[in-house]
């Protein structure tokens, strides 16, 4: 018999290979100051383009006066214990209507974490009868809420309705033999690549298949749509999403989550989610600071209007500039080039020791390799200054990575790593 470890000893996994070059610089960097447009990064100033602070909020001085005399009022224990034990209170209630009427629900229930909340709500969702219909890009909370699922699931190409529609039937004839439902799980707008899932479409399905629909909105909430309800209300169709799903640690700049949905599938799920039902109840001070951000929401329109001048000016900048941002429909803005691992790191680290830009980069296993992904996010806190100085930068770095500047420098780490 082996030791449970041996397999660590022998094996640190695709990305924890690269944990002596790229840890503290690539992976699990330390920004420090004020969450900003720019930052510190080793000692040096670095425009930040890797925070999911969309709205501006984060340092926000209305929030952060909220959030500091709600610490001081409440502190961070309050209230102790479970909501279903001793850790509800008439705010949580508060602002589950008022999350409910901003996303157009008839009711929703606060989580404590968004990860932790979709893992829990799929599995609430579902028995061993049902059957789930997901896309194959879907987030990480999506992939681990269904390997929990003791049924059968179906992946289908991303955003493919043809491929859709084959696994619906599949997943049909299996119901039919069951005596189960179908849950088909799609996110507003996927994080990594930007293109928002195609929801409408999806929607149209329900007059040739019975299942509902759960949407994953973490990056559309706040961003898109009229009044920020996101790509359901983008496009037009949030009165069909069966269940809605949004984080607090994107546009509302916070810690937490919520679903919403009719009201009697809140009652079941707010009864049966097992990550709230027997976890401390979320804090009164984010439960105070989020009502304080929503209605920032509701109130401040100009917030997402300069949100998306930024959006538009660095995407059309890399467009006219030639760089691939992909099929992106949203504020996340992802550039692709070619090149190895080692080139990557490279890269990367030219951009922030030479040019000052910081944001995140994404390699194999992640995306496919010979392809890097540097992805950015534009928020309300960045300006047009930011927004040129960066292109300018990606100018210089792609011909750098064309004229094999960097694949000269990390020749022999790329044969090291087998690249």
């Amino acid at each position: 018999m082996k030791d449970l470890f041996d397999k660590i000893y022998a094996d640190k996994g695709p990305l924890g290979k690269w944990a002596d070059k790229a840890e503290g610089y690539f992976v699990f960097p330390k920004l420090e100051g004020p969450i900003s447009n720019r930052m510190k990064f080793q000692g040096k100033d670095v425009i930040t383009w890797s925070i999911n602070d969309y709205l501006g909020l984060a340092n926000h001085p209305e929030v952060r006066k909220v959030d500091a005399e709600a610490g001081a009022k409440y502190g961070s224990a309050y209230p102790m214990g479970a909501r279903m034990m001793s850790g509800h209170t008439d705010m949580h209630e508060q602002l589950q209507n008022e999350l409910a009427a901003f996303v157009q629900k008839e009711a929703a229930y606060l989580l404590n974490f968004g990860y932790q909340g979709m893992v829990s709500t799929i599995d609430a969702l579902v028995s061993k009868d049902d059957i789930i219909v997901y896309d194959v890009d879907a987030h990480a909370c999506i992939i681990d809420g269904v390997r929990l699922h003791a049924g059968k699931r179906f992946t289908y190409r991303h955003n493919d309705m043809e491929s859709i529609e084959k696994n619906l039937m599949r997943a049909t004839k299996l119901a039919e033999k069951t005596g189960g439902g179908i849950l088909l799980i799609s996110e507003g707008v996927f994080g990594m690549r930007g293109e928002q899932g195609k929801l409408k479409e999806i929607v149209a399905l329900k007059e040739k298949f019975n299942f509902r629909l759960f949407v994953d909105d973490a990056h559309g909430f706040g961003t898109l749509g009229k009044t920020g309800a996101g790509a359901g209300e983008e496009q037009g169709v949030q009165d069909k999403i069966d269940v809605y799903f949004a984080t607090f640690a994107k546009s509302m700049a916070s810690t937490g989550a919520f679903i919403a949905a009719d009201q009697e599938i809140i009652d079941y799920l707010k009864y049966n989610l097992r990550s709230q039902m027997f976890a401390k109840s979320l804090q009164m001070q984010l439960v105070e600071g989020a009502l304080k951000r929503l209605d920032m929401l509701r109130t401040m329109p100009e917030l997402k209007a300069k949100l998306w001048e930024n959006v538009n000016a660095l995407q059309s900048g890399l467009k006219s500039r030639g760089f691939d941002i992909g099929t992106t429909q949203s504020c996340v803005t992802p550039v692709y080039l070619k090149g190895s691992i080692p080139e990557a790191m490279a890269l990367v680290k030219d951009l922030r020791e030479n040019h000052g830009i910081f944001c995140s980069i994404v390699v194999y296993p992640v995306i496919p390799k010979g392809l890097i992904l540097l992805r950015l996010i534009p928020t309300a806190s960045h300006t047009l200054q930011d927004v040129e100085e960066t292109l300018q930068a990606f100018s210089a770095i792609r011909e750098k990575l064309e004229t094999g500047v960097y694949k000269r420098l990390t020749a022999a780490m790329a044969a090291e790593m087998g690249e």
